[in-house]
């Protein structure tokens, strides 16, 4: 028996044995079932998908004696004459070779003419598209009110170069690119008839290279299977077919996580050595990383088109590169496909785009910062308080210039007064100096930054000056870093509230200028109002405390 090639071979006989396309064999099925026959139609799509295996099933049910659900029996005398190409009442044209006006005319000649044996005369005319425009013209009232027992079925790669007036005379189906899984699905059938043995990923790779056409894939099919025998294996086949192993695609990205830059120059010596594209290699290096941010995104590998033996290694990066990190390499090899079709030398265009490609940083969102600067915080509210009262108090009194006096520390401060929990607030008529602002600051501190990191960050690197009133006054190296004080006021009011007993507000400077009245420890006499705050301004009494200071706690006045 004569050889025949698998596409011929296996070509489909049936509306249910076409791959791939099954949103347009039911309508058809449909059609038929319910006697809603067009007088044309127009099949639209890619190379190699069954538009013209598809017209020829659909005008052998047309003229099966005995159909079967809308399905051609391949039985009957019509269907075999139809195989054997006996049968005058269904023509096939090519539409590349009979494209001029002349043959236009003759088969308006032969319309008038009703079927031999069949119930409909089918004209089948493929690659419509290279009609010339005098013949699409022809054609135009003979398509529009063809006799009743004839039907147009044309087949065109280039649907736009048909003209709209003929597309508005026909039911129009556009053929879509067939899926990788169904093309070594049918592969696999074929295979397992044909007894060759072949496994998944050399499957994967024929189908990958077909690119959605089911003829180039059985095309590649036999030629894989004349180069290896019975028993297919995908190096083999790579090497045939000369494709990159995805290993170096693997190796690169192990290498970013590594930073092992040497894998650079291996890679680029590896493709360079194997004859391999360059801009193959990066379309395949984009597809690698792009099934990288699948598995990253959704955590699942249902998106890859990947031999199974790859789908636990792409999962394996769900957590080594975060979204950020995907798209900047994403967005940097888009620039160099771009770049490298015009570079004089690839080899090196390659080298340092490797290079830069492992030497990228890892990024990390502002999200990402405030979450690792709350577990920050988290942890140390948790960990164990060390007294660090004393050590301030000793380190804001070795800043104070030697006056020859004695400087007493507040014996009477206790270091579980930081507290909130055994705070008492003051009561009506008690004063509050700067010293009880001092002696809690540090707890005020910590209570903010286990809240408000960034602001008790802020607040940490202030120095506590001065008290004026309701009024703390802090000294700062840039003003402008305040700012986002005034925005949170309301939460500060709220805070000084619970741990001084007071609304305060802060008012910063810059160590250049000095607050007017104010005094270092100046004792200030707060009332309980939220809206109003005052202190005593008796001269007499304001002497004799300024006196008390500087003679008992060695104090100083600021001018």
């Amino acid at each position: 028996m004569q050889y025949l090639v698998t596409a011929r071979k296996w070509r489909p006989q049936t509306f249910a044995e076409v791959v791939g396309q099954e949103h347009i064999t039911r309508t058809l099925k449909n059609a038929i079932l319910n006697n809603r026959i067009a007088h044309a139609y127009i099949f639209a799509g890619p190379r190699g998908i069954g538009k013209t295996t598809t017209a020829r099933i659909l005008a052998k049910s047309l003229n099966c004696t005995k159909p079967k659900d809308g399905e051609p029996c391949n039985e009957c005398d019509m269907c075999k004459a139809f195989q054997s190409s006996q049968t005058m009442d269904i023509i096939e044209i090519d539409g590349a070779s009979n494209r001029r006006i002349e043959e236009i005319r003759s088969l308006r000649e032969s319309v008038k003419y009703a079927p031999t044996k069949g119930t409909y005369k089918i004209y089948i005319i493929d690659e419509v598209h290279m009609l010339t425009t005098e013949s699409f013209n022809a054609l135009l009232k003979t398509l529009e009110e063809p006799p009743s027992h004839t039907l147009f079925i044309f087949a065109t790669t280039d649907i736009h170069k048909v003209p709209l007036t003929i597309i508005s005379r026909c039911q129009r189906f556009d053929f879509r690119r067939i899926e990788m899984n169904d093309i070594k699905t049918h592969l696999k059938k074929i295979a397992d008839s044909e007894n060759i043995i072949i496994d998944d990923q050399s499957l994967t790779l024929i189908a990958k290279k077909a690119d959605g056409a089911l003829r180039d894939a059985q095309s590649l099919f036999d030629q894989v299977i004349s180069f290896c025998g019975n028993n297919v294996e995908a190096p083999v086949l790579s090497k045939m077919l000369n494709l990159i192993d995805e290993e170096v695609y693997f190796k690169i990205s192990d290498s970013i996580l590594e930073k092992n830059f040497r894998a650079a120059f291996d890679i680029s010596k590896l493709i360079y050595d194997n004859g391999w594209n360059f801009i193959d290699f990066t379309n395949g290096l984009v597809e690698h990383f792009r099934n990288i941010m699948t598995v990253t995104l959704t955590k699942d590998s249902k998106l890859i088109e990947a031999a199974e033996i790859f789908m636990e290694r792409y999962l394996a990066y769900a957590e080594s590169f975060s979204q950020g990190d995907i798209l900047r390499i994403l967005s940097f090899l888009n620039k160099v496909q771009y770049e490298l079709r015009s570079a004089p030398n690839q080899k090196l265009k390659i080298e340092i785009s490797l290079t830069q490609l492992i030497g990228l940083e890892k990024s990390a969102t502002i999200s990402e910062i405030l979450k690792n600067y709350n577990d920050i915080s988290q942890a140390n509210s948790t960990a164990p308080k060390i007294d660090r009262h004393e050590k301030i108090l000793k380190d804001t009194d070795s800043k104070r210039p030697y006056t020859g006096k004695k400087q007493v520390v507040n014996s009477e401060v206790n270091p579980a007064t930081s507290k909130i929990e055994k705070f008492e607030s003051p009561m009506p008529g008690n004063q509050l100096s700067i010293d009880d602002i001092n002696s809690k600051w540090d707890s005020f501190l910590e209570q903010v930054n286990s809240e408000k990191f960034w602001l008790g960050s802020l607040l940490s690197q202030a120095k506590l000056i001065a008290l004026s009133g309701a009024k703390v006054h802090l000294e700062v190296e840039q003003l402008d870093d305040c700012k986002i004080i005034d925005e949170n006021k309301n939460y500060f009011l709220m805070k000084t509230n619970q741990v001084f007993g007071t609304k305060l507000e802060f008012e910063f400077t810059n160590g250049k200028t000095v607050p007017k009245n104010v005094t270092g420890s100046r004792k200030v006499k707060f009332t309980h109002s939220e809206s109003d705050s005052s202190y005593s301004n008796n001269s007499a009494q304001e002497t004799g405390l300024i006196k008390a200071i500087i003679d008992e706690l060695g104090g100083q006045e600021i001018k």
